[in-house]
């Protein structure tokens, strides 16, 4: 383990104050359980005292909403504007040729840069809110310790790593939150559990992970948190049941649709049968499913891109009135 730096430290002062409260009462001590430090985090660069334009290449419920966020190319107007730095910001891998475009043409309004989640991009230990993602969202860990062939977050940081020490949101980004240590998210908890207002974890919850102390910690958010688990290639049904099973005794009811599923679809050797199955599969246990269509992330895997008929399959499993309204059907 590294000597802890100035924000770790003051990581543990948080921790222990929280522990001379009733927030983490009942914490089991295990060898998880332990500050790790990846990296010495980097304090970034004052931004606050520029002019700085940030760009997307689309535009999701996350995009930021101040003046100087843009979607898409640049025009006269952004000329007038006075902008002094660009940063073209890109979460998904499949977005990573346009915003090199749309750097390349931002380079004429002003000093340009590209990064973001799909080039390995973290913060390097920082998340500064409402600069590339809208207020209210946040992260408070980042890594994963699962191996999945299709995504790439292992392979920058396989071991879920707290952010120290994270912001205040209510709508939690983390790779893998449940597979943290527990003292972290307890406090994650009791920090959504201020925010008197709706909670999404849209980051994603992992069924595997999930413990009963955890189900508690969700059940008791008021009002109800929407949860978004994931059915990947590979999970056992049963793990998705068991989870789906303990939410529910806890007080969630499938109507709801409090209860989310990312289901993965459209990946090699796929098809449209197995993937309506599975996505039938999760209404069944009380899940609203959430159809996330597979994308290349490498140019050997360009082959296997999905066909413009999985976009149209996965759009009637986007949307969960569309999706109960083709369940009833």
């Amino acid at each position: 383990m590294q000597v802890l730096n100035n924000h770790a430290f003051r990581y543990l002062m948080i921790l222990s104050q929280a522990l001379a409260t009733d927030s983490l009462q009942g914490m089991t001590s295990t060898p998880n359980a332990l500050l790790t430090v990846s990296h010495p985090a980097q304090k970034p660069r004052d931004l606050s005292k520029i002019r700085l334009a940030r760009v997307f290449p689309r535009k999701t419920r996350a995009t930021p909403i101040d003046e100087f966020t843009f979607v898409g190319h640049p025009d006269l107007t952004h000329f007038t504007l006075g902008i002094e730095e660009v940063h073209v910001d890109c979460t998904f891998t499949a977005d990573k040729p346009k915003a090199e475009e749309l750097a390349e043409w931002w380079s004429k309004v002003a000093p340009t840069s590209v990064g973001g989640v799909a080039y390995g991009d973290e913060g390097r230990g920082y998340f500064t809110p409402g600069l590339y993602v809208k207020p209210g969202y946040t992260f408070t860990s980042r890594g994963c310790p699962r191996r999945c062939w299709f995504c790439s977050v292992w392979k920058r940081r396989p071991v879920p790593t707290p952010i120290l020490p994270f912001e205040a949101g209510w709508d939690v980004l983390d790779d893998n939150l449940l597979a943290c240590p527990e003292w972290h998210v307890r406090l994650v908890f009791a920090m959504l559990a201020r925010q008197n207002r709706q909670v999404q974890l849209t980051g994603g919850l992992e069924a595997f992970a999930l413990q009963d102390y955890q189900v508690g910690l969700l059940a008791d958010l008021k009002p109800r948190p929407n949860c978004f688990f994931a059915y990947d290639p590979g999970d056992p049904f049963e793990t998705l049941k068991s989870a789906a099973d303990r939410m529910i005794a806890a007080g969630f009811t499938a109507c709801s649709h409090r209860l989310r599923c990312y289901v993965l679809i459209g990946y090699p050797k796929d098809t449209f049968s197995n993937a309506e199955k599975r996505l039938r599969d999760m209404v069944a246990i009380g899940f609203t499913p959430h159809a996330m269509l597979w994308q290349p992330e490498t140019p050997s895997a360009e082959k296997y891109r999905p066909s413009p008929e999985w976009r149209k399959f996965q759009r009637t499993w986007a949307r969960p009135a569309i999706t109960h309204a083709k369940v009833r059907a």
